[in-house]
């Protein structure tokens, strides 16, 4: 069994309090908070039967390892999405899934760009998020935080060789599409409402040099002033809420 893990702030705990309660070893709680957000995140703890400990700010602090913990702080089991990146596809499949989203970051390695990547990508409906196992940031207690919850729902792919993964994508008819700001076309004017797989590199170095060669096509966003990049959490979501309103619109024209 793995060891138990930290996970801190209303939203993170809050997720794994209605997805797996039964995971949550304890809750501590900052006993001195009693306004309407701590007492109604009580309730829903105590409804779910977990362990709830008082603390006090600093002992919360001490086992969050930050003090944006918010008076909340619970250890609990990991919850390990079992399936590979293949197998989820292939159930994506059997689902009647046509056109799966997929966001893939390579190189990104601050785990509150990740955290702020997860969240963009639960709201906008990806399917996964991949990334390569070096030089990228894993799910920690500061990623969970920052996702406010998409940690717990969106499954995140850590693989061996990322161009690998991209041409066995691209063997499944996924569209491999990078970002690049020297790109001739831009985002908007890319058709993203089939299976597709947007990826974004590292603020500053951008995608490396094979992953940007295994893309079948490039795209740049739109930059009007004087700042010449985005920061790759508002990047993801600049693309993949694009992906989205156009998926939207397809199925809108569709019923009309």
């Amino acid at each position: 069994m793995s060891s138990p893990k930290v996970l801190f702030g209303f939203h993170a705990v809050g997720v794994r309090l209605k997805t797996a309660p039964q995971s949550i070893i304890e809750v501590y709680f900052e006993a001195s908070r009693r306004d309407a957000r701590m007492r109604q995140f009580l309730e829903r703890a105590k409804e779910a039967g977990v362990r709830l400990i008082e603390a006090d700010a600093l002992r919360i602090a001490k086992l969050a390892g930050s003090h944006g913990h918010q008076g909340v702080a619970a250890r609990v089991e990991e919850v390990k999405d079992t399936r590979t990146l293949d197998e989820l596809l292939d159930d994506l499949e059997d689902e009647g899934v046509k056109a799966p989203l997929l966001l893939v970051l390579d190189g990104v390695t601050d785990p509150h760009n990740l955290g702020a990547c997860l969240r963009v990508a639960d709201g906008a409906g990806v399917h996964a998020v991949i990334a390569p196992k070096d030089h990228a940031a894993g799910i920690n207690a500061t990623v969970a935080k920052v996702a406010s919850g998409a940690a717990e729902t969106v499954p995140y792919f850590m693989v061996t060789n990322l161009a690998r993964t991209l041409k066995e994508l691209k063997e499944r008819g996924i569209w491999i599409i990078g970002t690049s700001g020297d790109a001739d076309k831009h985002l908007y004017q890319m058709d993203l409402t089939g299976p597709t797989a947007l990826v974004l590199g590292a603020e500053g170095d951008g995608m490396r040099q094979l992953t940007r060669k295994t893309c079948d096509a490039l795209v740049s966003i739109p930059m009007q002033g004087a700042v010449e990049s985005l920061n790759v959490s508002v990047a993801s979501g600049v693309c993949l809420y694009e992906a989205l309103r156009q998926r939207l619109a397809a199925a809108v024209a569709i019923k009309a």
